[in-house]
């Protein structure tokens, strides 16, 4: 209750309002604030797991066709003609583990039990499909993006890991090839040159001659 009954006790009535307002008005701008960063906190650790299984979607997931199984052979085990061909099985290996890592570590705990069983399938030389825990993974991640679920009635062929391009070798060999038709030119550059010192001096080869038939 306020007293007005002098001004002293009016004006330490007044303060004491002012400041119990201030220390609520901070006290709500400190929790408004707390609760701001936790909230962005969360969202971005929400975003930087579904970017990191997306990228494993696609990953695990970005084929409709050829061999939908992750081939399990390590270098070790290939025969000496073996080695000699493409790479891209052990590419595919490689790309599959890190992303069933990635699942591991921040998966649902049914992608999580999923990707497990898969990588013990893979230490135990045994090809495995992906196809279920690519729907598994689709079905989270367009949740988590509050996109509405796939129609029952779409029927989608397996998928299976993506498979990386095979044209990197070739830009290796292509930018060789050029380098040695350019060290090609330089040796015909040098040739056409040398032809000409030798176009130049055979006249002065002739003009002792010419001196001794003119005396």
């Amino acid at each position: 209750m306020i007293d007005f009954s002098s001004w002293h006790s009016l004006l330490a009535t007044l303060i004491g309002l002012a400041l119990f307002t201030l220390i609520g008005v901070g006290i709500r701008l400190l929790t408004m604030l707390t609760i701001q960063q936790r909230r962005e906190r969360m969202n971005r650790q929400i975003n930087e797991r579904l970017r990191v299984l997306m990228a494993a979607y696609r990953t695990l997931g970005g084929s409709f066709t050829g061999t939908l199984l992750v081939d399990p052979t390590h270098k070790r085990d290939l025969g000496p003609d073996q080695l000699s061909g493409s790479d891209r099985n052990r590419r595919i290996r490689d790309a599959v583990e890190a992303a069933l890592s990635d699942i591991i570590l921040l998966g649902t705990e049914e992608q999580v039990r999923m990707a497990g069983r898969a990588a013990a399938e893979l230490v135990a030389g045994r090809p495995v499909p992906t196809h279920d825990l690519v729907v598994s993974l689709r079905n989270f991640i367009r949740k988590a993006l509050n996109l509405e679920s796939l129609p029952s009635d779409l029927v989608l062929p397996e998928q299976g890991p993506a498979r990386p391009s095979s044209n990197g070798g070739n830009k290796g060999d292509g930018k060789e090839g050029g380098k040695g038709g350019g060290g090609g030119s330089g040796d015909g550059g040098g040739g056409g040159g040398g032809m000409g010192m030798q176009g130049g001096m055979d006249p002065a080869l002739h003009h002792p001659e010419t001196d001794s038939h003119s005396l």
